[in-house]
């Protein structure tokens, strides 16, 4: 696959399911996430596989936040919550691991860990996989995050969940950019 051709026709999986990738394919999804811009080379992504087994326990993670964080949920509120884990073969959690006073601004640290994720999107649907990046409430939780291993100060930056696509949809159409993009015209 071309990677103009990759970069033109990604797009989020629908349905997922395995096989995940895993050995060397793994393996080259995180290389092309270590080739991230990385201004000052503080190198600040991190990344937790959650897969197999471990997205039970995800699962409840992902409700006991929602528990802990609105009043009066239904049994099959959490029970939906719980299934959130199952939309995938693997989760990797890309977080940015952020570094206050330095001379890179936290922001560009926090673009990093994003541009990170994006080339392990491409790598994924490259290798023949494909896969969706979600967030939400528990992104941002503390709870969620030491659950994880993480520290307090990083930055969970999306849940990439990833696997073999069920039934591939169609193509994507053609989005406008036009209207996104003007010519800067300096004062006189």
């Amino acid at each position: 696959m071309q990677a103009i051709d990759l970069l033109l026709q990604r797009q989020s999986a629908r349905t997922l399911t395995s096989p995940a990738p895993t050995g060397a394919a793994l393996e080259l999804m995180f290389a092309s996430a270590a080739r991230a811009p990385d201004h000052g080379k503080l190198r600040p992504w991190r990344f937790v596989v959650i897969d197999s087994a471990a997205r039970e326990a995800f699962g409840d993670l992902l409700a006991a936040h929602l528990q802990r964080t609105h009043s009066a949920l239904s049994a099959e509120t959490l029970a939906r919550e719980r299934q959130k884990a199952f939309r995938a073969p693997m989760i990797v959690v890309v977080a940015a691991h952020t570094t206050a006073g330095v001379k890179i601004p936290v922001v560009e640290q926090l673009l990093s860990a994003g541009a990170a994720a994006e080339a392990m999107l491409l790598a994924a649907v490259a290798l023949g996989f494909n896969g969706v990046w979600k967030t939400g409430g528990p992104a941002y939780d503390d709870t969620v995050k030491a659950a994880l291993g993480l520290e307090a100060s990083d930055v969970i930056v999306g849940f990439l969940y990833v696997g073999s696509e069920a039934a591939p949809g169609d193509p994507p159409a053609p989005r406008e950019w036009r209207d996104l993009v003007r010519r800067w015209e300096p004062a006189r």
